[in-house]
């Protein structure tokens, strides 16, 4: 599941530093540069996690805190992120309604486990996937990481989610169309033979290692399964 989080920050380097960090974790990332933005995008769609500054222009984070809970009425987990280190700051904040506290200057390692650790609690991290096997292969979610006869297979990040459907699901047949929205998260026009090559390089890697065996079938006019 692509977890979304909003970033709340008038600052450009650090809004896109923090942005960043949460795309590397593999998040999908909205981002907002003043309070008003960003209550405007919780209206459109409530993200699963909220990182928000406090000195923004128009709407002060703390004012943006207030309605999310007050006038939204919503639960979604928000981290303040601020340069304000007081005691007294932080616990006017969480009485507010806020989650969680991360002092500016910060390290992107805590970041990371911050919003791991109240995504958690709130019940929107999921527990770690089991390792899927096929054959002699093993692939491993939660680490990304797909070993074949033992040996870690070099794949790309698209042709570990491209291999991931189709283990986690052997029995059916994903269409080019259905695997480019899917990895890809865009619409898929016919013409773009990105699939395939991918697909291709998946077979080539894996075919380095274990030539005796077929992992990937091609299902001709439909696309792709396990055999």
């Amino acid at each position: 599941m692509d977890y979304r989080i909003l970033v709340v920050e008038d600052e450009p380097d650090i809004n896109n530093l923090l942005a960043r960090i949460l795309r590397e974790e593999d998040y999908k990332v909205l981002q907002a540069f003043s309070g008003t933005e960003a209550q405007m995008a919780t209206e459109r769609e409530m993200p699963d996690l909220i990182l928000l500054d406090l000195m923004l222009p128009g709407m002060s984070g703390e004012e943006f805190l207030r309605n999310l809970r007050e006038h939204q009425s919503s639960p979604v987990p928000v981290i303040v992120i601020s340069a304000k280190g007081l005691l007294e700051d932080k616990v006017s904040l969480l009485k507010m309604g806020a989650d969680d506290y991360i002092t500016k200057p910060f390290e992107p390692e805590e970041v990371a486990a911050r919003v791991q650790a109240n995504l958690r609690r709130w019940g929107k991290e999921p527990e770690a996937e089991k390792p899927l096997t096929y054959k002699n292969l093993k692939l491993s979610p939660g680490a990304r990481k797909v070993t074949l006869k033992g040996k870690v297979l070099a794949l790309t990040g698209h042709e570990f989610d491209i291999l991931y459907l189709l283990m986690k699901n052997p029995e059916k047949v994903y269409s080019r169309e259905l695997l480019y929205e899917q990895v890809w998260h865009g619409g898929y026009y016919g013409e773009n033979n990105t699939v395939n090559v991918h697909v291709s390089n998946i077979r080539k890697k894996i075919k380095e290692e274990d030539p005796g065996e077929e992992y990937i079938q091609t299902v001709y006019g439909i696309g792709f399964k396990l055999p």
